[in-house]
């Protein structure tokens, strides 16, 4: 969806928009990054569910992942992609149009 249509609701995004995705993602935008059990406390959830959601997001090409050994253990950090990020504010903008200012 391109936003060069003028319309508030061009950037609405449906991967984004559910409720933990889009919970993720502001985090995400945040934090810059995070490390995924930051997120999962963050938002309450269980790590299959986060993975769950995690895998739409990245397949959707909004996130990626890093895995990196901290505390002798590999952990698995997440940051928005450039793709992602403008895709997320986007859809905040088309919220905001939605709900009026």
């Amino acid at each position: 969806m391109s936003a060069s249509t003028g319309s508030p609701m061009s950037g609405f995004n449906a991967t984004i928009h559910a409720p933990n995705r889009l919970r993720i993602c502001a985090v995400l935008d945040t934090a810059g990054e995070a490390e995924f059990a930051v997120v999962q406390e963050q938002l309450d959830v269980s790590a299959s569910v986060l993975s769950k959601h995690v895998t739409v997001l990245m397949d959707a090409g909004y996130i990626e992942q890093r895995k990196a050994v901290r505390d002798t253990r590999q952990r698995v950090w997440l940051k928005l992609t450039r793709q992602g990020r403008a895709a997320y504010r986007a859809h905040i903008d088309a919220l905001r149009a939605i709900v009026g200012t």
